[in-house]
């Protein structure tokens, strides 16, 4: 899958010139001008809104638990390897954006709806519906473990560890605001991760730009001994046992793709919701959450378990990110990083609400939405309560096969992304003047 992920990714990347790196700078100023879509576009919230719907699904505890694993199995080497992921997956991502707002359709209920199941139906015909159905089912199925389950046991477990709460009171509060926003729709779903996800996003910077400036004497050594482990292997230092190349590579994209999910085709399905009269300028404003959530949270939260020291502590996981917001606070660091990791899950559950509803609209109708959503709801305490080793298990392997039909499309119809691309930025428009 790696391969598959990465080797797609750079073949998008080179069939597009590496527009996708070269517009960096216009992919922010069209985050800013999506915030009011134009009189010309059509969708049922704006792209901002949709941006911010699909960083809820992908800022969580892959940004903060995710990176953590990386380094604590790869080395620091492998925070290196997230960002090649990054750049590389901005193309897979900017290409998922694309055919799923110009594949899109609106249903019976005049919503607009897409992603790469509407992507293979519309754009590579009746002969490859299979492809689609397959990964609506894989998307449908992975929803409520990645998307719900394992997220809702995050949560409960983190509070229960850091403030000794109960797993089934954090369980009943959480089913209930999630039904409060889930039961209202992709347009309540926007209208809240347009709220929550800048602000939960702009208070963890803010604790881990904290953590440092408290050791920003460390920085330039920790870039150094990320680069040179990427490519040198990390030795054995107090309690890591380190790591070959092939480790610190293998972590690193892995939790690259975990934390950014490009290659999975979920963007697509948020942005297709988004009003927009551009393909392309939808698909440039999916790409830069790739670069948001990887390059910029992903990095810092390395850099604070780098430059603190506890990466050679042994530990792994949320207790190795707590253990550096503790070398910076004393006392307090676990509980912060506690009271940032809980919006953070809580946003994906509201993302992949709508991802997976969207499949199973496809697979059965408009007339599984309430249910659905009904079920998603009480799906979130058992996962707050319950013991999920085998799901977290059956989640990966079905988020793996949601990869495998959206990364053959994004093949197939790569012909068609270039083509809107270049007409997008064609000499003498005022879009390849930015």
């Amino acid at each position: 899958m790696i391969v598959l992920i990465i080797g797609t990714g750079l073949f998008l990347q080179l069939r597009l010139g590496f527009m996708p790196i070269r517009k960096l700078v216009y992919g922010f100023r069209a985050i800013w001008k999506s915030r009011t879509p134009g009189a010309d576009a059509e969708g049922d919230i704006t792209p901002y809104a949709a941006l911010m719907t699909a960083l809820s699904g992908t800022i969580g505890t892959g940004n903060i638990v995710g990176v953590a694993t990386a380094i604590a199995v790869g080395g620091p080497g492998a925070l290196f390897w997230m960002w090649v992921t990054a750049f590389v997956g901005m193309a897979t991502k900017y290409a998922e954006v694309v055919v799923a707002v110009k594949y899109r359709e609106v249903d019976d209920k005049g919503e607009h709806v897409g992603g790469p199941m509407f992507a293979i139906k519309n754009g590579l015909g009746k002969r490859w519906h299979w492809l689609g159905t397959a990964f609506a089912l894989f998307g449908g199925l992975a929803g409520f473990g990645i998307g719900n389950m394992v997220q809702a046991n995050g949560i409960a477990s983190a509070i229960q560890n850091s403030f000794g709460v109960q797993t089934w009171i954090t369980g009943a509060v959480l089913t209930v605001v999630t039904g409060l926003v889930v039961l209202g729709g992709i347009r309540r779903i926007g209208a809240v991760a347009q709220k929550v996800v800048p602000f939960m996003a702009v208070i963890y910077l803010i604790c881990v730009l904290f953590v440092l400036v408290l050791f920003a004497g460390n920085i330039p050594a920790a870039f150094a001994t990320i680069v040179h482990d990427a490519f040198t292997g990390t030795a054995a230092a107090g309690g890591f046992l380190g790591a070959s190349i092939i480790m610190a590579l293998q972590k690193g994209v892995a939790r690259g793709i975990f934390s950014n999910e490009a290659g999975l085709g979920t963007a697509g399905i948020a942005q297709a919701a988004g009003s927009s009269a551009s393909p392309v300028f939808s698909g440039v404003i999916g790409m830069m959450g790739t670069f948001i959530d990887t390059i910029i949270i992903c990095t810092l939260t390395g850099l604070a378990i780098m430059v603190t020291g506890v990466w050679t502590s042994g530990e792994t996981g949320a207790l190795l990110s707590s253990a550096a917001f503790e070398a910076a606070i004393p006392g307090y660091g676990g509980y912060l990083l506690t009271i940032c990791l809980a919006p953070f899950a809580f946003t994906t559950i509201l993302g992949w609400a709508y991802y997976a509803e969207k499949c199973w609209e496809f697979l059965l109708g408009t007339v599984s939405e309430k249910p659905f959503r009904v079920l998603w709801t009480i799906m979130v305490f058992f996962g707050a309560t319950l013991s999920l080793d085998f799901a977290w298990l059956v989640a990966d392997t079905l988020n793996a096969l949601m990869a495998i039909p959206n990364l053959i499309s994004l093949l197939l119809l790569s012909p068609v992304i270039v083509k809107l691309t270049q007409d997008h930025f064609a000499p003498g428009s005022a879009e390849a003047r930015l």
